[in-house]
């Protein structure tokens, strides 16, 4: 998952493609650096005195100084992570319009990435029934974050997420974030996370399903109750984990996330338009209508395209992803769940379209 865009609860994601989150993983050829010239040795030096400023927050932080004696020495800059940071769609001006879904869909929800969630669906079909028995989180969702993650494990990245973060942290852009999540990886240690196991992206995400430091430290379950939380070798830590994120944001158990949709031509949408203007990720929910209950939807004349309404009271807001005349959802607060993980409207409708096609 090259990319590094952050969601409001600290996951990373990239531009939007996840944008994609198809995490394209670009390969370090080396540990080291070799620097070719005085502007790279300049920045080089520089990052070693700003790592002194880190040493001191981390202990300030209670990290212990066995870890960061331990840590502090190896570290040295990597151009090629400010090289993917700055590099990123979204950094400069150009044109803002938004590509139709359908080519999206088709590569995120496609035959075998439902076969790989059906496969990962049944060898684990006692331990997602008790998560889900547990937390109201439903087995397909997890396992559909997993699949768009890192495609079930395959790809989870092999950058040294310290020396990432540590050198996102030294660019400057949003110091006080990755310098952040840089002690929350030092923490990571401390808990007895081995040093060797923290890899992952360039943009500082780890494990099956992309955590940062952070969201490691707060959400991070044992699924097995071996003692140990283990995100990038066990399953059922790894889907413990994402249960436990969508219960921290909030998931409400027996609601569906969204239901597929035919919208009437005669729907006046001015009518329904959303007028209120969101704090967070702003392009994302501006797509979406007001809030309607399903049975006002109804009213409207809006029809499923193969499933049962829920609930009449059951709030939901209107997308219309790839316009008039085309397919249409009506999203429900679970949905605000799945753009917490990643506050991408083509991200969050994959998750919640691969999860009903692994449990068909």
């Amino acid at each position: 998952m090259g990319y590094a865009l952050l969601t409001s609860r600290g996951t990373v994601r990239g531009m939007w493609g996840k944008f994609s989150k198809a995490f394209p993983i670009v390969a370090m050829a080396a540990v080291g650096i070799a620097f070719g010239g005085p502007a790279e040795a300049q920045d080089d030096a520089g990052f070693q005195s700003y790592l002194t400023i880190l040493r001191q927050q981390a202990a300030t932080a209670g990290v212990s100084s066995r870890t960061i004696d331990g840590v502090f020495p190896t570290l040295t800059l990597n151009q090629r992570v400010i090289d993917l940071d700055r590099g990123q769609p979204g950094g400069s001006s150009g044109s803002s319009a938004i590509p139709p879904f359908a080519p999206y869909k088709a590569r995120h929800v496609d035959a075998a990435r439902i076969r790989g969630g059906q496969a990962v669906y049944r060898q684990n079909r006692l331990r997602l029934s008790r998560i889900e028995d547990q937390t109201g989180v439903p087995e397909s969702i997890m396992v559909a974050i997993w699949g768009h993650e890192t495609n079930y494990g395959s790809y989870t990245g092999n950058f040294d997420l310290l020396r990432s973060l540590a050198t996102l942290a030294y660019e400057g852009r949003r110091r006080s974030l990755f310098a952040g999540e840089f002690i929350a990886g030092l923490k990571m240690l401390d808990r007895g996370v081995p040093r060797s196991q923290l890899e992952g992206s360039w943009a500082g995400a780890t494990g099956n399903p992309q955590f940062l430091p952070s969201v490691y430290l707060r959400v991070a379950r044992d699924g097995d109750g071996d003692g140990r939380v283990d995100i990038w070798n066990s399953s059922a830590d790894t889907l413990a984990s994402i249960a436990n994120y969508f219960v921290d944001a909030g998931w409400r158990a027996g609601q569906p996330w969204g239901i597929a949709v035919n919208v009437p031509n005669a729907l006046d949408r001015s009518d329904v338009q959303n007028r209120l203007v969101s704090p967070r990720c702003p392009r994302v929910f501006d797509r979406h209508s007001g809030w309607r209950t399903m049975a006002e939807w109804r009213a409207l004349g809006i029809v499923p395209q193969g499933g049962t309404w829920p609930g009449d009271t059951v709030q939901a807001t209107l997308l219309e992803p790839d316009g008039a005349g085309s397919t249409a959802y009506l999203l429900t607060g679970n949905y605000r769940v799945i753009l917490d993980y990643n506050c991408s409207n083509f991200y969050a409708l994959s998750v919640g379209l691969l999860a009903d096609a692994v449990e068909r």
